[in-house]
């Protein structure tokens, strides 16, 4: 087939076009890597990368891979972030391959399509979305996800107009990557199949997948061996009651990530759709008219055969629109945190950018709204340079953690229900750290690893305000509360179990206030060395909590416990309902203080209801 040489030129003159784009994107965010302070959680993952795994409490490996990878090529916080800076540059690559046509389509398609202007109009829009910005070089979970959902749906547009086994084979290989990246590649893949059911009858299909899940057997294993956190962590573990005020932020904080001008121009598109950009063509047909269900099958089958660019548009259309709402709907069991959508911001690029090629008002308002918004983004990155985005976790760290280190020493330090706190603190001075959890703390990857039972009855810096042991510290004019430790012991591993006696547990248990509870508990000692409830710096206590609530009702018993390490011991106490403890629906457990935190055992924990 002859390609017409002026196209070809256009084509090479476009590629050049971009490849200035790439290398200009690639140095910014160099720049910017190496001169913006790190983040919280990029230290939380930088740990990660120091304790390989094939998996985590909060995430899938790949970003500790990628944190471990970048700490063999470069020092300090230029490893935790380069391969950030790669993935970054490689998405947008392939993003604009999947906007733009190939060398073979020259000859049918129009060459508007590879103009200076289109370049950008792709680039423009692509800076325009607030976390693609921030994610060229801060380093998430999310950054791969962007970078393999991106390729996966490369593949996947080509799987369609060529259902090949390499095309398959490559599809499986991208899902598992997708999902070794974070676990929102389900809900991505989930609204594909949605918007193309027809891939649930092809059993190429069925092998990528099934080629995805071989690969994915040593994740599955490391969840199996650790109790499924994460599954247990993101289903249930992380619900909260019902708060208008998340139902409420939603939309404003989706407007921030991915620019409300841009989110403009998607919704522009989105209700410029009609019923054929939504519906499947055999479902039209069935809808339209009463025909033989062979025909139907055999017209839609030519109908995605003439247009596999319908059937992927439509599967872009799915992706933006179910990943929207989907969390919005998640808003009513908890915060949503306005960066789980950004993975959605490439079908909008895509979409926004085809239809800006034929819609000359797009295109205008493209121009004189979103390209003009740029000068924000430069502004928001220059301001990431400055104290200004101390609010934001990116200044002002490292003097703070440096004052800690200056009381600790050499010893451990144990903070206070912040999984952040110790991994800045070992990213600033290299020395242990780990986190005491309570039970209103979420769980984190520290109670994984913890590195917090080697140091029973060793010297341990607490950073615990609360303590009756804490003191103020003023180091360089920053203020340290906490005390030095002779004899560390925590309840943040213990396991309690309970029943109680005077109550018929068949059902959901209905307490009053005033009532007296004759409670028949254990407790398991899991640390290696003996644990004192009459300890000088940590002395145990058992309470009663109410977790629906954050109530507590103190509990009498015979205190006089010393409990061996790897033993239970069982025992009687008994707690009184007290007026304080909110009527409803709530949770009791036991829980076990040490004057830092409060422990539960939360998976036995009792449903009851209180009255007064």
């Amino acid at each position: 087939m002859l390609v017409n040489p002026n196209k070809t030129n256009v084509y090479r003159g476009a590629n050049l076009c971009a490849s200035i784009f790439i290398l200009f994107w690639f140095i910014i965010n160099l720049l910017q890597a190496v001169f913006t302070e790190i983040h919280e959680d990029e230290a939380y993952y930088a740990l990660f990368g120091e304790h390989l795994a094939w998996g985590y409490f909060d995430h899938p490996p790949m970003v500790a891979l990628s944190t471990y990878l970048g700490g063999l090529l470069f020092p300090g916080i230029l490893g935790v972030r380069f391969f950030t800076i790669v993935a970054s540059c490689l998405t947008l690559l392939i993003l604009r391959k999947i906007v733009l046509p190939t060398n073979s389509q020259l000859s049918t398609l129009n060459s508007q399509l590879l103009t200076l202007n289109s370049q950008l109009l792709f680039f423009t829009l692509s800076c325009s979305v607030v976390m693609l910005n921030l994610y060229g070089f801060v380093t998430t979970p999310d950054a791969s996800l962007l970078l393999f959902s991106t390729l996966f749906l490369l593949i996947y547009q080509r799987y369609l107009a060529d259902s090949s086994w390499k095309n398959a084979l490559l599809l499986g290989l991208l899902l598992a990557l997708m999902v070794y990246s974070k676990y929102h590649a389900f809900l991505f893949v989930g609204l594909i199949v949605l918007s193309n059911l027809h891939l649930l009858k092809d059993g190429k299909f069925w092998v990528a997948c099934l080629l995805a899940l071989v690969l994915l057997v040593p994740h599955i294993l490391w969840q199996v061996n650790a109790d499924f956190p994460s599954l247990r962590y993101h289903l249930s573990q992380r619900s909260e009651p019902f708060r208008w005020s998340y139902f409420l932020e939603y939309l404003p904080n989706q407007l921030l990530v991915f620019n409300p001008f841009t989110f403009g121009a998607i919704v522009y598109v989105l209700i410029k759709s009609t019923a054929h950009d939504w519906i499947d063509s055999s479902c039209l047909l069935a809808m339209k008219r009463k025909a033989a269900p062979q025909v139907i099958a055999s017209e839609a089958k030519q109908s995605r055969a003439i247009s596999p660019h319908a059937t992927f548009e439509r599967g872009l259309r799915f992706i933006f629109v179910g990943f929207f709402l989907f969390f919005w709907l998640m808003s009513f069991r908890g915060h949503v945190e306005p960066h789980w959508t950004v993975v959605a911001a490439l079908p909008m690029i895509i979409l926004v950018h085809r239809k800006a090629l034929v819609d000359k008002k797009l295109l205008r308002y493209v121009k004189w709204f979103v390209a003009p918004s740029l000068l924000l983004i430069v502004a928001m990155r220059i301001a990431l340079l400055t104290p200004l985005s101390a609010s934001f976790g990116f200044y002002g760290k490292e003097k703070h953690y440096k004052a800690i280190a200056s009381l600790a020493g050499q010893c451990p330090v144990a903070f206070h229900g912040s999984f952040q706190q110790p991994a800045l603190y070992h990213w600033f001075t290299g020395n242990e750290a780990s986190t005491l959890c309570s039970y209103y703390d979420r769980r984190t990857q520290f109670d994984l690893w913890q590195f917090d039972t080697a140091w029973v009855d060793k010297n341990v810096f607490v950073c615990a305000p609360h303590h009756r042991l804490s003191e103020n510290h003023t180091v360089d004019g920053e203020m340290v509360r906490g005390f030095l430790a002779a004899h560390f012991q925590s309840a943040n591993r213990l396991v309690t179990d309970f029943s109680i006696s005077n109550i018929d547990a068949s059902g959901t248990p209905h307490l009053h206030h005033g009532d007296t509870l004759v409670v028949d508990f254990s407790i398991y000692n899991p640390y290696g060395q003996s644990l004192d409830f009459h300890h000088p710096e940590f002395e145990l206590c058992i309470k009663a909590q109410y977790l629906f609530t954050n109530d507590f009702c103190y509990c009498f018993y015979d205190d006089s416990i010393v409990l061996p390490p790897h033993e239970t011991y069982r025992g009687r106490l008994y707690t009184i309902v007290g007026d304080n403890v909110k009527m409803g629906k709530n949770r009791f457990v036991l829980g076990i203080g040490d004057g830092v935190s409060s422990f539960v055992t939360e998976e036995n924990a009792l449903d009851v209801i209180i009255e007064p």
